[in-house]
């Protein structure tokens, strides 16, 4: 470092400082130092403001309340102040004078210590009372909301303040405490008073037509006076038709209001005269202007007021009122106003308005760009269109529109073609690539309607070029079939490949065909292949080949190996597992490492798959001690032994070290079962079977007993009654052979021996009861036509089961097919052989009483008769016992008619295939004919109008789709081109009937819910400042949703900017939207008697008063229940914040900031102060380095001023030792320059 130089010659002065410059004194809290220089005080700690406050009052003796005790500090006193404690939380200490006053110290919380002091002073103090009057009405404000504002002003006091009820008329309030709390109480009372003396509101009716003079063209008037007299006035906008005008402020400036308001009122009153004049009602909105604008020039240019009719008036009677020498050039404005805008229609067909408009309406913005003022408008339903504007412009754009409109129509057709709507999807193609591209190679427009009908628009040749290529498309698409092909899920994998190349070759090498797989969601083994005939069957042989290989190759089993083992069947590197892989050509699945299954999967042919089973086998075999055991179990225990799903037999296995258990198939007849595994697994297993076939054999004791197979039906009795009674009694199981048995006599008991030897003996009883009566059974013949045989041996003998089973099970034989005899011969007891005969006879009756008639429907409609695999038809047949044979559908000869026709075909030649034949009874062949004609579908029309079809096919289809499959019918509603107020409805005609049914009540429920949205559109909008939006949404919209859930309405706020950010609408019934404007105004009235303080706070310390995350200011608005807004970086005024309220809160919480700032600006400034303290002291050490370094001529360091200099305190002084509780005149304080006193 450059030492500093001195000039030789110069004389050398030393430093001299002070004592109280270098040591300066710590900084008190309340009393400031004379010395004014702030060094050293940076050493000193930023303070932090602390909730607990003492505070010192003294009781004088002239004022005390005595309690008897002349003890020196102790009576009551000491009690009394610990009960205080207790009840405050405060803490206080007691000091008695030699002059018998009382001084107590009262430590805690503010809150705490006020009510502490209110005790104390209460209990030592003696209370005097006063009276005052204070007027009725200012009773309210001094109470507070809830009484709060009395209760503060009680604990600041300590005083007891009795304000009358507000059914006493009395306005007399008292005070009861010390006379300086009176005193004090009295004051604030007095000037709460006093505030609101000042104030008052006034309602004044002026005539509704006399509030535009006041209000002023724009307001202006209104916001004028507003500014003036200081005064809120509240004028009722045009739509609510009241006269009262309310106003509110100070006294002086609501008289000032009021009287220049009626001053208006009087003038206007005298000089308006009023004319009428006729507008028509379609040209009154320009009249008005937009937002009332044109009103209101007319109102600033000629002060005259213009009135327009209500809304619902059917008159055009506008009415001028105003002074009599304006109503001339008011008129001229009306009239002017009224007649700027022209109207004009332009013919034009509706299809070519998009034409005319643009892509994006780049047309109609070049004919209207030069044109602002003119209003274009295409209607849907009409063929034409509507312009409005200026005449001028109104003439130009007309004729441009005019001129477009004639050009397209010249250049422009359309052709409409109905096609079947199941070929939709391959006409539009995938994503719509073929329609698309027929767009855009022709350049014209195709629109695809649900119900069919193709709709093409563009010039005459690319729309004829269109229609053929799309005819040419559904000639090929009709040629088409589609075909199924069922194919497991699990083979989809292989057939598609990897990223779809082994279907890209079935597609490449059938590539006029297209083959559709089920979704991966989809439950669905159906594969669909579209496309010509001949390929199609081509394409289907291919998959169902390739299916079979699939199914050859996929061969599974499961191999059980012990998981110790898995290691060594995959060998070093897997080269074990390869190896099989590779010489079987299978695919082998192992279980995961941390998989407790120990079953590998084996995939591939069946010779492949079991050769590499017994090579994994092998490998476990070398490994491990594994042994083949058999034992000999009765194939009858299988079924018990391996349990239900398995479940015991697998116990057995895990049980046993996961030993394999093979039980022999059915076929194989065999009674060994295999155990396999490691030698001591496999005996305990072998063990545990052994024990429960020897259980099963106890419980398995068998008997047989023998009886005729056509007695079998008589012990088993109806719905088997008679063997459950023997079952039940005696426990045992009865098996009854079946039959494919060989010997169809022997019935097997199984059980338990007793309960066996039991059900034999009863068997044989009923046995025996069924021989004896069956020993009277005798053969008897009949003689039934030839003719009728077959009706009785159809169906597997159907009605001869039926007979034998009513007649007691007798016998009945035809002569077999080929044989012409009509002997028919009846075995059994003479009474059911009777039975049977008189059975046959009366069927046969039937058969003869039988005719065929002939039921006339059109072949096209028979698949509908049918029904879904014929079950409508089968269940006509069954109600009413006839037969209905459907004619073979290639038959379309025609047919000579022999009678009356149906009335099926409309006109046309009956064909063979239109004829359906039904035999039967004559009644029941009537019935059935009435039920088929019952089932051809009937087409109807139900007139729904059209704007609600959209409603009636639902989203995606879904309700007109649910429509269709609850009443079984087809429903095709009108083109969206076409727009007809028709649905047609096709199905039988009672399926039709109901869903027309359905169909209309959906109309009355969507006409009703259409009338219920226009009432729940009802709008009604109301102008609220701005300021008070936020309030009135609340926190987190808390207040706005409130009101939107209690009146069902919805609440809409404009954006911050925008032109009407005054205009709140609510939209809903009407009724609600009223409820919730006055809920809405009910806050805005609360908010208007708020006061809006505004106060100088220093903004250094305004991060402080907001406290981290606001939590401070949050707590600050809750106690003090305002608002307080700071100001923002970009404000005009740093310091200035603006409190909201009520005005005593406003008045509470202001006070309570300027405290706060003060308390906070001390911390700032000594902040500030040590900031600047630490840069003098960084100056003063290098001037203080730079000194030492001149050794020569230096006479050292001089301190002045330092405790060495001082003298000793005086010890009689009674200035610097105060006697303690003496009443002696407090001493001029001197001020302290050192830690030892003054200087000598």
């Amino acid at each position: 470092m450059q030492q500093p130089v001195i000039e030789e010659g110069a004389a050398y002065e030393p430093s001299v400082r002070s004592y109280d410059d270098l040591f300066p004194a710590l900084p008190e809290s309340n009393t400031q130092s004379q010395n004014h220089n702030t060094m050293g005080q940076w050493n000193n700690k930023m303070r932090v403001g602390s909730s607990v406050i003492t505070q010192v009052f003294r009781v004088p003796f002239e004022e005390r309340k005595l309690d008897g005790s002349q003890k020196f500090g102790e009576g009551e006193s000491i009690q009394t102040c610990g009960n205080i404690m207790k009840e405050t939380g405060a803490h206080i200490e007691i000091s008695h004078g030699k002059d018998q006053s009382l001084t107590f110290l009262v430590t805690g919380k503010q809150n705490e210590v006020l009510e502490a002091r209110r005790k104390i002073l209460t209990h030592f103090q003696t209370q005097a009372s006063k009276q005052i009057s204070i007027p009725k009405e200012h009773h309210r404000w001094i109470l507070g909301k809830k009484g709060d504002r009395l209760k503060e002003l009680e604990k600041q006091t300590a005083t007891k303040i009795s304000v009358p009820p507000m059914n006493d008329l009395s306005d007399t309030i008292s005070i009861t405490g010390t006379k300086e709390g009176i005193e004090k109480a009295e004051h604030e009372i007095r000037v709460t008073s006093d505030q609101q003396s000042k104030k008052a509101s006034e309602r004044i009716n002026v005539p509704k037509i006399y509030h535009p003079f006041i209000v002023g063209p724009y307001n202006e008037y209104l916001n004028q006076l507003i500014t003036e007299t200081g005064a809120k006035i509240n004028v009722p906008p045009p739509s609510v038709m009241k006269d009262e005008i309310f106003i509110a402020g100070e006294k002086d400036g609501v008289l000032a209001a009021k009287a220049k308001i009626e001053a208006i009122y009087k003038q206007m009153e005298k000089k308006c005269t009023t004319v009428s004049v006729e507008v028509p009602k379609s040209q009154h909105k320009y009249v008005i202007g937009p937002k009332g604008a044109t009103i209101a020039e007319i109102l600033h240019s000629t002060g005259v007021s213009v009135e327009m009719p209500q809304g619902d008036s059917a008159t055009g009677t506008i009415t001028l009122r105003g002074p009599h020498d304006k109503l001339g050039l008011a008129l001229n404005k009306v009239y002017e106003k009224a007649n700027s805008v022209r109207s004009s229609d332009v013919e034009a067909p509706s299809w070519i308005h998009k034409y005319i408009i643009g892509r994006k309406g780049q047309n109609i913005k070049e004919i209207t760009q030069n044109l602002p003022k003119v209003h274009v408008e295409f209607t849907e339903k009409e063929d034409k269109i509507k312009i409005e504007g200026p005449p001028e412009e109104v003439e130009k754009a007309q004729e441009q529109i005019e001129k477009m409109a004639k050009d397209l129509i010249k250049k422009l057709i359309f052709i409409e073609m109905q096609v079947d709507p199941k070929l939709f999807k391959h006409i539009i193609g995938k994503s719509g690539a073929n329609v698309n591209r027929l767009k855009e190679e022709f350049n014209v427009v195709i629109n695809i309607d649900e119900s069919g009908l193709i709709r093409i628009e563009g010039h005459k040749e690319g729309v004829f070029t269109t229609k053929q290529e799309l005819e040419d498309r559904i000639r090929k698409l009709e040629n088409e079939k589609e075909k199924d092909v069922i194919i497991e899920q699990r083979h989809y994998k292989s057939i598609i490949g990897a990223k779809g190349e082994n279907i890209k070759e079935v597609r490449e090498k059938f590539n006029q065909v297209q083959i559709y797989f089920p979704g991966a969601g989809d439950k669905n083994d159906i594969v669909k292949v579209r496309g010509p005939k001949e390929d199609v069957d081509k394409c289907c042989r291919y998959l169902e080949k390739l299916v079979n290989v699939l199914n050859e190759s996929s061969y599974q089993i499961e191999v059980p190996i012990y998981k110790q083992f898995h290691k060594f069947i995959i060998g070093k590197g897997g080269a074990n597992i390869r190896k099989i892989r590779e010489e079987t050509h299978t695919k082998i699945d192992l279980p995961a490492e941390g998989d407790k299954n120990d079953v590998i999967t084996i995939t591939g042919k069946k010779e492949d798959v079991e050769e590499a089973r017994e090579k994994i086998r092998k490998i476990q075999d070398e490994l491990e001690n594994i042994v083949t055991e058999e034992i000999t179990i009765p194939p009858k225990f299988y079924n018990s032994l391996i349990g239900a799903k398995g479940k015991l037999i697998h116990s057995i296995m895990e049980d046993c070290g996961g030993v394999a258990i093979k039980f022999p198939s059915v076929d194989s007849k065999s009674d060994k079962v295999t155990i396999r595994g490691p030698k001591d697994d496999v005996d305990r297993a072998k063990q545990q079977l052994l024990d429960l076939a020897n259980e099963r054999q106890l419980a398995s004791y068998t008997a047989e007993v023998r009886a005729k197979a056509q007695h079998h039906k008589f012990l088993i009795g109806k719905n088997g009654a008679n063997i459950k009674t023997i079952r039940d009694s005696t426990g045992a199981r009865i098996v009854f052979p079946s039959s494919t048995d060989d010997d169809r006599e022997i019935i097997t008991i199984i059980g338990k021996k007793e309960a066996v030897e039991k059900a034999k003996a009863a068997l044989q009883a009923t046995i025996k009861d069924i021989v004896s009566h069956f020993d009277n059974i005798i053969e008897s013949d009949m003689a039934v036509e030839p003719r009728h045989h077959k009706h009785f041996v159809a169906r597997r003998g159907e009605v001869l089961h039926k007979i034998s089973d009513e007649c007691g099970g007798v016998m009945i034989s035809f002569p077999r097919s080929g044989i012409n005899s009509d002997r028919v011969v009846l075995k059994g007891s003479k009474e059911c052989i009777e039975a049977a005969k008189q059975r046959i006879n009366e069927i046969i009756q039937d058969l003869e009483s039988m005719i065929t008639i002939e039921c006339i429907i059109p072949q096209n409609h028979h698949r509908t008769v049918m029904g879904a695999k014929g079950f409508k038809v089968q269940g006509i047949t069954s109600d009413f016992d006839v037969q209905i044979k459907f004619p073979d559908r290639e038959n379309t000869d025609e047919y000579p008619l022999h009678g009356q026709l149906n009335g099926d075909i409309n006109g046309g030649p009956v064909r063979h295939c239109d004829v359906i034949r039904i035999t039967g009874k004559e009644e029941n062949c009537l019935k059935a004919k009435q039920a088929l004609l019952d089932l051809v579908p009937v087409t109807i029309n139900v007139d729904v109008p059209f704007d609600l079809h959209r409603s009636i096919i639902g989203q995606k289809g879904r309700d007109v789709k649910e429509l269709m499959d609850r009443f079984d019918v087809h429903i095709v509603l009108s083109p969206a081109g076409v727009k007809e107020d028709i649905i047609k409805i096709t199905g039988t005609p009672v399926n039709v009937e109901r869903a027309k049914e359905a169909l209309l009540e959906k109309v009355q429920d969507l006409e009703a819910d259409r009338k219920d949205r226009e009432l729940r559109s009802f709008a009604l909008k109301i102008e609220v400042n701005p300021e008070y939006h936020p309030k009135i949404i609340g926190k987190r919209g808390a207040v706005i949703t409130k009101i939107r859930k209690d009146h069902d309405v919805q609440i809409i706020f404009p954006k911050k900017g925008d032109p009407d950010e005054q205009i709140i609408t609510i939209t809903g019934y009407e009724e609600n939207t009223h409820r919730a404007k006055d809920d809405i105004m009910k806050i805005v009235n609360e908010l208007n008697e708020l006061v809006r303080e505004e106060v100088q706070i220093d903004s250094r310390v305004h991060s402080r008063i907001i406290g981290s995350r606001g939590r401070s200011i949050r707590k600050i608005m809750d106690d003090y229940k305002v608002d307080i807004k700071f100001p923002r970086g970009d404000d005009a005024d740093p310091n200035l914040v603006i409190i909201t309220g009520n005005e005593e809160s406003v008045i509470d919480a202001k006070e309570y900031l300027i405290n706060l700032e003060e308390q906070y600006l001390q911390d700032v400034e000594e902040q500030e102060t040590r900031e600047k303290q630490h840069t003098l002291n960084i100056h003063f050490d290098s001037n203080l380095s730079g000194s030492r370094s001149r050794e020569a001529n230096s006479n050292g360091f001089v301190v002045q001023g330092g405790p060495w200099e001082q003298r000793a305190p005086n010890t009689a002084s009674v200035t610097e030792f105060p006697s303690f509780g003496r009443n002696t005149e407090e001493p001029q304080a001197s001020p302290i320059s050192g830690a030892w006193g003054g200087r000598r």
